[in-house]
Protein backbone atom coordinates (compact mmCIF):
# COMPACT_ATOMS: atom_id res chain seq x y z
CA UNK A 1 0.00 0.00 0.00
CA UNK A 2 1.22 3.32 -0.98
CA UNK A 3 1.44 6.23 1.76
CA UNK A 4 -0.99 8.95 0.19
CA UNK A 5 0.57 12.50 0.13
CA UNK A 6 -0.41 14.40 3.28
CA UNK A 7 -0.04 18.10 3.80
CA UNK A 8 0.99 20.20 7.58
CA UNK A 9 1.64 23.54 8.11
CA UNK A 10 4.26 24.04 10.65
CA UNK A 11 4.60 27.18 12.67
CA UNK A 12 8.21 27.52 14.38
CA UNK A 13 9.00 30.04 17.29
CA UNK A 14 11.76 30.82 18.74
CA UNK A 15 14.82 32.80 17.26
CA UNK A 16 14.40 31.22 13.87
CA UNK A 17 14.75 34.74 11.90
CA UNK A 18 17.79 36.12 10.68
CA UNK A 19 19.84 32.72 11.84
CA UNK A 20 19.02 30.92 7.87
CA UNK A 21 16.03 29.06 8.92
CA UNK A 22 15.01 29.25 5.99
CA UNK A 23 17.51 28.05 3.79
CA UNK A 24 18.03 25.04 6.70
CA UNK A 25 14.56 23.91 5.94
CA UNK A 26 14.73 24.42 2.05
CA UNK A 27 17.56 22.04 2.08
CA UNK A 28 16.19 18.97 4.33
CA UNK A 29 12.76 19.80 2.43
CA UNK A 30 14.75 18.76 -0.40
CA UNK A 31 16.93 15.78 1.03
CA UNK A 32 13.73 14.39 2.27
CA UNK A 33 11.56 15.07 -0.98
CA UNK A 34 9.15 16.99 0.27
CA UNK A 35 7.66 20.12 -1.95
CA UNK A 36 5.74 22.94 -0.16
CA UNK A 37 7.14 26.67 1.25
CA UNK A 38 8.56 28.40 3.70
CA UNK A 39 8.77 32.14 5.14
CA UNK A 40 9.32 34.53 7.37
CA UNK A 41 6.03 35.77 9.51
CA UNK A 42 5.49 39.39 11.01
CA UNK A 43 5.41 38.17 14.25
CA UNK A 44 9.02 36.60 14.46
CA UNK A 45 7.69 32.82 13.78
CA UNK A 46 8.41 31.02 10.85
CA UNK A 47 5.43 28.93 8.81
CA UNK A 48 6.31 25.87 6.71
CA UNK A 49 4.03 24.27 4.58
CA UNK A 50 4.94 20.75 3.74
CA UNK A 51 3.65 17.92 1.80
CA UNK A 52 4.80 14.66 1.43
CA UNK A 53 4.63 10.73 2.96
CA UNK A 54 3.90 11.04 6.94
CA UNK A 55 7.45 9.47 7.17
CA UNK A 56 8.56 12.32 4.71
CA UNK A 57 6.73 15.27 7.00
CA UNK A 58 7.99 13.49 10.85
CA UNK A 59 11.60 13.53 9.10
CA UNK A 60 10.92 17.33 8.47
CA UNK A 61 9.22 17.65 11.43
CA UNK A 62 12.56 16.52 13.52
CA UNK A 63 14.88 18.47 11.71
CA UNK A 64 12.17 21.90 12.56
CA UNK A 65 12.57 20.80 16.21
CA UNK A 66 16.54 21.23 15.61
CA UNK A 67 16.77 24.11 13.48
CA UNK A 68 20.32 25.18 12.22
CA UNK A 69 23.30 26.05 14.68
CA UNK A 70 22.43 29.64 15.26
CA UNK A 71 18.66 29.12 15.89
CA UNK A 72 16.96 28.30 18.65
CA UNK A 73 13.64 26.35 18.66
CA UNK A 74 11.04 27.15 21.32
CA UNK A 75 8.02 25.13 19.68
CA UNK A 76 6.77 23.88 16.81
CA UNK A 77 3.18 23.58 16.22
CA UNK A 78 1.49 21.45 13.58
CA UNK A 79 -1.90 21.56 11.52
CA UNK A 80 -3.25 19.74 9.25
CA UNK A 81 -3.63 21.54 5.71
CA UNK A 82 -5.01 20.75 2.28
CA UNK A 83 -2.16 19.68 -0.38
CA UNK A 84 -1.53 22.01 -3.21
CA UNK A 85 -1.55 20.11 -6.26
CA UNK A 86 0.34 23.01 -7.94
CA UNK A 87 3.07 22.91 -5.40
CA UNK A 88 5.65 20.29 -6.89
CA UNK A 89 9.27 21.87 -5.53
CA UNK A 90 10.22 23.55 -2.01
CA UNK A 91 10.70 27.04 -2.43
CA UNK A 92 11.39 30.11 0.15
CA UNK A 93 8.75 32.15 -0.32
CA UNK A 94 9.25 36.39 0.07
CA UNK A 95 13.63 36.11 0.41
CA UNK A 96 15.08 39.07 -0.09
Amino acid sequence: MVDSVQARRFLVRGRVQGVGFRWFVEREAHILGIAGWVRNNPDSTVEVLAMGTREQLSGLRARLQQGPRAARVDNVEESEAKPVSSLTTFRIEGAW
